[in-house]
């Protein structure tokens, strides 16, 4: 396992971290599972873990409490904050009122007194920067939280965060938590530049580009991955973009057998060669996952196999574009754009 510096925070963080989204209800993994992925997870050198309070309705938060008891002080834990808890209009956003009450909640679920990282799920649109800044400073000196950061966060909001927390007299975010793979890299144009400037800690979620990198997908195969099931609409063939995806798997396929390397190998180690980036979060649901996942840890990337594919989706490019989450709402949303 390969470490880093997470931003110019000091902490030393593993090159893949473990993300525990697939904990409970979502990824039908029971306690006992969680437990030892966790386990096998910090043997293999992990030493980041990643949830959020709305995984499973809070359920991944309390499985990761209860398979960290008693060695919480070896481990950079990580939550999220910001997206739906329910129906209620102000259980989600970034206003001092949710973010204060949720971090509590994020607390007695994982059973610790603090989280090393507290990130904002998604941008609000509806909540100033300096309200939740000054909410998430409040909170760093209380204690509750170490450091705090963005995830999915369009490149201009990261770079008007961190002139309110300057103009504001502010903490300021270090991290940002961005979609990432071979098949997405709109983020090296616009993204990674700035967090490079700014000296962010990059954790790059869905570098297998939800089960699209992981081998099981091949042309003539029926998809019958887990995540197909819940969201079939990413790997309808019929859906030219989907057709792209697949034709590019079917290249990159050639470049990892000529090198030797597995699929999952040719994905992780691709997006932890950027120097951008800090970590790629995996998401396993079974130990088999997670063992062919924690292959990748050493797996470095010659010129020739980044040449190669870069020949096959171009840097910057992302075949699927509309699944970025982080689309400026007044394209989503035609009032927003009219007078």
């Amino acid at each position: 396992m390969q470490y880093r510096t997470l931003g110019h925070t000091g902490v030393q963080v593993s090159s893949l971290a473990l993300g525990a989204m697939n904990f409970g209800t979502i990824g039908r993994t029971t306690q006992d599972e969680a437990t030892a992925i966790v386990d096998a997870a910090l043997e293999g050198g992990i030493n980041l873990i990643d949830t959020a309070d709305m995984y499973s309705g809070g359920e991944s938060e309390e499985m990761v409490g209860k398979a960290i008891a008693g060695r919480r002080d070896d481990i950079v834990l990580a939550t999220k904050a910001g997206m739906p808890m329910g129906d209620e209009r102000n259980h989600r956003g970034g206003s001092r009122r949710w973010l204060v009450t949720e971090l509590d909640n994020s607390l007695r679920r994982l059973g610790v007194d603090h989280v090393d990282l507290y990130q904002i799920h998604r941008w609000d649109p509806s909540t100033s920067d300096e309200e939740t800044l000054s909410a998430l400073t409040d909170l760093r000196r209380a204690g509750k939280i170490r450091y705090f950061g963005s995830s999915t966060f369009p490149a201009y909001r990261v770079v008007q965060a961190q002139w309110t927390a300057r103009e504001h007299h502010l903490s300021r975010y270090v991290t940002e938590q961005p979609s990432y793979s071979i098949l997405q890299r709109g983020i090296e144009a616009h993204v990674l530049p700035v967090t490079e400037q700014y000296g962010l800690g990059v954790l790059v979620w869905s570098p297998l580009a939800s089960g699209w990198l992981s081998g099981a997908i091949r042309a003539g195969r029926d998809i019958t991955t887990s995540r197909s099931a819940f969201m079939p609409e990413r790997f309808d063939l019929t859906i030219p973009a989907n057709r792209a995806r697949l034709d590019a798997v079917e290249r990159l396929a050639e470049v990892a057998d000529e090198a030797g390397l597995t699929m999952i190998q040719l994905a992780l180690g691709f997006v932890t060669a950027h120097p951008a980036v800090t970590s790629a979060l995996i998401g396993p649901r079974t130990l088999d996952h997670l063992h062919s996942q924690l292959a990748a840890a050493d797996t470095v990337l010659s010129a020739d196999v980044l040449d190669a594919i870069d020949a096959i989706v171009a840097p910057g490019t992302d075949l699927a574009a509309h699944e970025k989450h982080d689309t400026p709402p007044a394209l989503l949303d035609p009032s927003l754009r009219r007078r």
